[in-house]
């Protein structure tokens, strides 16, 4: 049970805390490729020569992923900082739960295998095909497979979205081609695996926060009604669909894979259909579709009656999805819930892309808010044009909007997200990249300025890295070249440590004036309930700043 904090009597601020996270923005390990370093940056750069800072772990073990080769995400990212501590995450609890065959043991896997064999239909699973381990992870796919043609399961079809942003832009054959292979070696006449259909993640299927139905609706035309185009195989589809398009993998157009002019796996009554994808921000419209009885978002023209599952409970408030294989975790006991039960007014912004991070992520997965008098949330709409077109995203807005909050005098604490180093630098292109940091920068100094006015304290941090590591390299640490001799852009997340910066003007010694080192990001809870004049629960992790 929530408590409400006891307070230090140390700190008295006349203006609000304010947490600034820079999505996907890290420090870079090489110059060539940091596009953080090359941004004319100067408020960024003041700030890091005139106040406190340190560097964060946000990756791997530090954020609940099973290893330290497993790059940090915006998802855990903010369950780390909003908990204030280390949980393991969903790459984590799934492998584990393979890796046991506990899943296999779960009411939830037995019924969807009963149910293909009971009607001799097909086991259907869809979600993202690569090794990225931050939506998904292609072993578990694999694993499962194997575990249902041991069940007796006659029938599997595949729908695999190409990946291109955790992973290499044009790894996706990487994937694919080893996975039809191993489907090829499974089959016999007893059992008959293949990949049924796919498309790029941007495309179809995997958007988040209702920033594009039109993606879903793709998805389910694609993977359950079979239209598109037809092809005999993933492999000539991706092959013929980069030479006539020239796109990157998560950019692919969608495509059915046919034997006689008929697609080889749409989803039909009776049928069991698993979302292999662990995390929730980018299941929750495609299972929206599965599972809503009326749906507004598009016409579905049929809806199959279907046992369908996700890999995790995606929404542990609305239960969503209805069937799932594995829990996710359990984190309570965050820091919004601490000080909302404290008395602490909070203001929660970004655009729509992130706009779930700082608040239903910030709050250990969990909707709504914890005090409908305390806290208030704003979401900015964001563009739905390629990010790499509109790299300043709306930074300014967001900032418009804090600058205004600021000095209202209405929040102890406000919280916010800019975007533009994670999702611009997802596109692989440099220079919207460095455009992106550039805008953010001066967006961050509009609002350093009302915090100094205010007299209130700014932190700037982040919660992974990615614009610091825009190329891909080889194994001895060189550019990896195009055949043109330019450097190949890399898109997927950083495992760079991130910056913590704390910017505070009326510091009259409090607390020691150098910050920690060695910490995760988990520990920016704790630091801001110190700031708050707080004291942090004994389980937290450890603050950034040492009380005198």
């Amino acid at each position: 049970m929530v408590k409400p904090l006891q307070k230090l009597g140390k700190i008295k601020r006349k203006g609000p805390v304010v947490l600034l996270i820079m999505d996907g923005v890290g420090f870079g390990k090489y110059e060539e490729g940091d596009a953080v370093a090359s941004a004319v940056t100067q408020t960024l750069d003041r700030l890091f020569r005139e106040n406190p800072w340190t560097k964060l772990k946000a990756h791997g073990t530090a954020v609940g992923l099973p290893s330290d080769d497993d790059m940090g995400n915006s998802e855990v990212g903010h369950n780390a900082m909003g908990c204030g501590r280390v949980f393991s995450q969903g790459a984590k609890l799934v492998a584990t739960s393979i890796e046991t065959k506990a899943m296999y043991e779960g009411d939830t896997w037995k019924k969807l295998i009963r149910n293909v064999r009971d009607h001799d239909s097909t086991l259907h699973f869809i979600g993202l095909l690569s090794d990225g381990n931050v939506h998904s992870h292609i072993d578990n796919l694999k694993a499962m497979v194997v575990q249902a043609k041991a069940e007796g399961v006659a029938r599997v079809r595949v729908h695999a979205l190409l990946d291109g942003r955790d992973v290499g832009e044009l790894s996706a054959l990487e994937y694919f081609r080893p996975f039809e292979a191993f489907l090829e070696e499974l089959n016999d006449q007893d059992f008959d695996a293949r990949i049924a259909s796919g498309g790029g993640r941007m495309v179809i299927t995997m958007d988040r926060y209702n920033a594009n139905w039109k993606m879903v609706e793709k998805g389910w035309q694609t993977h359950v009604l079979g239209e598109g185009r037809l092809f005999s195989s993933a492999t000539e589809a991706i092959e013929t669909l980069r030479k006539e398009t020239g796109a990157i993998d998560q950019d692919l157009p969608p495509f059915v894979i046919a034997e006689g002019g008929r697609p080889v796996g749409t989803i039909e009554d009776h049928d069991s259909v698993i979302l292999f994808n662990f995390r929730g921000d980018r299941a929750l419209e495609i299972t929206k579709a599965f599972e809503a009885e009326e749906l507004a978002e598009f016409d579905r023209k049929r809806r199959p009656k279907v046992e369908y599952a996700g890999m995790m409970e995606y929404d542990g408030d609305l239960h969503v999805p209805a069937q799932y294989l594995v829990s996710p975790p359990a984190i309570d006991r965050t820091l919004a819930e601490y000080l909302a039960k404290s008395g602490v007014r909070q203001f929660s912004i970004s655009e729509t892309q992130k706009f779930g991070h700082v608040t239903y992520f910030f709050n250990g997965n969990r909707s709504g808010k914890f005090s409908e008098t305390l806290e208030e949330y704003v979401e900015i709409p964001s563009d739905t044009v390629p990010f790499e077109e509109r790299p300043w995203m709306k930074c300014a807005e967001i900032a418009d909007r804090v600058v205004e909050e600021i000095g209202s005098g209405r929040w102890d604490l406000i919280k916010l997200n800019f975007p533009n180093g994670d999702m611009v630098g997802h596109t692989g292109v440099y220079q919207a990249v460095v455009c992106s940091m550039e805008g953010m920068d001066l967006q961050i100094g509009r609002i350093e300025k009302a915090v100094r006015e205010a007299g209130g304290v700014l932190m700037v941090t982040a919660d992974h890295g990615n614009a610091d590591d825009m190329y891909e390299r080889t194994k001895s640490g060189e550019v990896a070249r195009k055949e043109d001799g330019s450097p190949k852009a890399k898109t997927s997340h950083s495992l760079n440590p991130v910056p913590f910066i704390l910017v505070d003007p009326l510091y009259n010694g409090e607390y020691e004036p150098t910050l920690k080192e060695g910490l995760g990001i988990s520990s920016v809870a704790a630091t801001v309930m110190n700031l708050l004049d707080f004291e942090p629960p004994q389980f937290y992790d450890s603050p950034i700043i040492t009380m005198k």
